[in-house]
C-alpha cells in the first residue's frame, strides 16, 4: 500500500476513534454508563422511560397497512439469517482451522442490548432483538468474507467498491501481478498471526 493510501486508511481509524469517543459523552447525556458490557441507567432516566411507553394496543392501533401486510415478509427473514448464521460458523470452523486463518469471534458482532429500553413495549423489544441479530449476522459473515477475501485473493477492484470492509484498503492493487505472486504468503501469514 502507498504512503498517500495508508495516511488515509490511518485517517479513517482516526475518525473511527474520534466517533466513538463523541458517543461515549452522549451516553452521559441519555442518564446511563457502561461497565463492560452492563448498562446502568439512572433513576429519574428509567422512570422517565417507563413513561414514554406505548402500550401494546395502542401501539397495534397506530400500526399502518404497510407495516402489518409486511410483518410476516420481515419475520419471515429469520430463516435464511438463521442459516446463513449456522453455514458461516460451520464455514469457518472447518476452511479456517484447515487454512490456518484466525476464526471470527461470533460474540464480536452479536450485539442484542436494546430490549432491556424501558421505552420499548414488548413488541418494539422484539423488533430490536431481531434486527440487532440480523445486522449481527450479516456484519459477522462480512467479515468472514473479508479474511476469506484476503487469504484467497487480497486483490483491489478495478471498479470502485461502495463500503469496502476493513482489510480491502491494504489489498494489492489491481494489476499487480508481480505484487501477487511475491506477497500471498505475507497476505496468509497476517490471517495467521492469531490462529488458535
Amino acid at each position: 500500500m502507498t504512503e498517500k493510501l495508508t495516511s488515509l486508511v490511518d485517517q479513517i481509524q482516526a475518525l473511527h476513534d474520534e466517533l466513538d469517543r463523541e458517543i461515549a459523552k452522549r451516553r452521559l447525556t441519555h442518564g446511563f454508563s457502561l461497565s463492560g458490557k452492563f448498562v446502568q441507567f439512572e433513576k429519574d432516566a428509567i422512570a422517565r422511560h417507563r413513561r414514554l411507553r406505548t402500550g401494546i394496543l395502542k401501539y397495534l392501533s397506530n400500526a399502518d397497512i404497510p407495516t402489518v401486510v409486511t410483518a410476516p415478509v420481515i419475520y419471515g427473514m429469520i430463516i435464511p439469517v438463521a442459516l446463513l448464521d449456522l453455514s458461516v460458523s460451520i464455514y469457518q470452523q472447518l476452511c479456517f482451522r484447515a487454512y490456518g486463518i484466525t476464526r471470527v469471534r461470533r460474540a464480536d458482532y452479536m450485539v442484542i442490548d436494546r430490549q432491556h429500553l424501558k421505552y420499548l413495549n414488548w413488541i418494539e423489544a422484539l423488533n430490536c432483538v431481531y434486527c440487532g441479530y440480523a445486522n449481527g449476522v450479516f456484519a459477522y459473515a462480512r467479515e468472514i468474507g473479508a479474511r476469506t477475501e484476503q487469504f484467497w485473493c487480497p486483490i483491489k477492484h478495478a471498479l470502485r467498491v461502495k463500503d469496502p470492509h476493513q482489510r480491502y484498503f491494504e489489498f494489492l492493487e489491481y494489476g499487480d501481478a508481480d505484487g501477487y505472486r511475491t506477497r500471498l504468503a505475507e497476505f496468509r501469514k497476517k490471517l495467521a498471526e492469531n490462529a488458535a
